[in-house]
């Protein structure tokens, strides 16, 4: 399986670094681990859904 760069999922998923390693040590992104301070994103990784998503908008 070919892994790829907290940056560069980010990119993919237009959404921040930041945002992205929080779903990351949230367990959000299934086949992500950290190796030292790094975190390896499955290439195939689906977007999460966000947790605060409005059901009905006003």
């Amino acid at each position: 399986m070919n892994y790829t760069s907290v940056a560069d999922t980010a990119k993919k998923w237009e959404m921040p670094e930041r945002t992205v390693r929080n779903y990351c040590a949230q367990n959000r992104i299934p086949g992500a681990f950290i190796t030292g301070k790094t975190w390896n994103v499955p290439e195939n990784a689906e977007k999460p859904e966000r947790s605060n998503k409005r059901s009905n908008p006003p």
